[in-house]
């Protein structure tokens, strides 16, 4: 089990990120949320199986198709126990 937060720059806002991150999460079986932060950068907290969220953060470098990602902050973190994935 493993746990990640990121905080994904670019033009990440108005292009379904969200949206596609949570269908992502569900394919993958991850916990967690998805959020735009004032700043235009999208935040999400994910945690499941180690390969799954590795998975969803290797997603996160390239999200949806109209999305341009120039970098992602990826923080280790303790897992919570999240169950489900949403947007915030």
């Amino acid at each position: 089990m493993s746990a990640r937060h990121l905080v994904v720059h670019g033009t990440v806002q108005g292009v379904f990120f969200r949206a596609s991150a949570e269908q992502e999460a569900a394919r993958l079986g991850v916990a967690g949320w998805v959020a735009n932060r004032s700043d235009g950068t999208v935040e999400m907290v994910v945690e499941g199986e180690d390969d799954a969220v590795s998975e969803l953060v290797a997603w996160a470098h390239e999200g949806p198709a109209r999305a341009e990602v120039t970098g992602v902050d990826v923080t280790d973190r303790q897992p919570e126990g999240l169950s489900g994935f949403g947007q915030r």
